[in-house]
C-alpha cells in the first residue's frame, strides 16, 4: 500500500515536524491560518545552483539538466523544479514579517552551528542542557551526516549514486 505525504503527515502526532522545499505561495492555507512555526533555511545562489545541478544529474525522476552552461541559464531563468531561487528566498523573507518564520542562512549554520541551533531552540521555546546541544551540533555536522546511512540514503531506484553522492561537499 502506498501512502502519500498528506496521509503520513495526518497520521503523525501533534506537534508535527514537516520538511518541504516548496515556495511560500504553494504551502497550504492551513499553515498560515493555524500560525504554524516555520524554519526556513536560505542558501546563497551559487552554492544552491551547484547543489541543484548535481542533485538533478543523479535524480532519476527529474529531467537531465544538460551541460553546466545550459543548467546555469535554466537556473537563472527560474526554470528549475522549485522555481526561481530569487523568488523563493524573497517570498519567504517577506512572509516572515507576518508569520512565525525563523529565517536562517545555510552559511551561518556552517560557520557557527551552535549559535544557529540556539536560535532554533529559542524560536521553538525549548531549553536544552549544554551536553545535549553539543550532541546535536556533532550529529548534525555535515561530515557526520554524510557518513550516516540514515541521512545519506536514497535508493538506487530514485538516485544514481554513480553520478554523485546525495550529500556531496556542504562547502560554502
Amino acid at each position: 500500500m502506498t501512502h502519500c505525504g498528506i496521509d503520513q503527515a495526518n497520521a503523525m502526532p501533534s506537534p508535527r515536524t514537516l520538511k518541504t522545499h516548496l515556495p511560500v505561495q504553494l504551502l497550504p492555507p492551513s499553515f498560515w491560518e493555524e500560525n504554524c512555526k516555520i524554519i526556513y533555511v536560505a542558501r546563497n545562489p551559487k552554492d544552491n545552483l551547484v547543489s541543484y545541478y548535481h542533485f538533478q544529474r543523479m535524480n532519476k525522476a527529474l529531467p537531465d539538466p544538460g551541460s553546466w552552461d545550459e543548467y546555469f541559464e535554466t537556473f537563472l531563468a527560474g526554470n528549475v523544479v522549485w522555481g526561481s531561487w530569487f523568488n523563493h528566498v524573497k517570498g519567504w523573507w517577506k512572509k516572515k514579517d507576518s508569520h512565525p518564520i525563523l529565517y536562517l542562512f545555510y552559511e551561518d549554520m556552517m560557520k557557527d552551528p551552535k549559535r544557529e541551533i540556539r536560535k532554533i531552540m529559542e524560536f521553538l521555546g525549548k531549553n536544552l542542557k549544554e551536553e545535549i546541544l553539543d550532541k546535536i551540533v556533532y550529529n548534525t555536522s555535515f561530515d557526520v551526516m554524510k557518513k550516516n546511512p540514515m541521512t545519506n540514503y536514497i535508493n538506487e531506484i530514485k538516485m544514481n549514486h554513480n553520478l554523485s553522492p546525495f550529500l556531496r561537499k556542504g562547502d560554502v
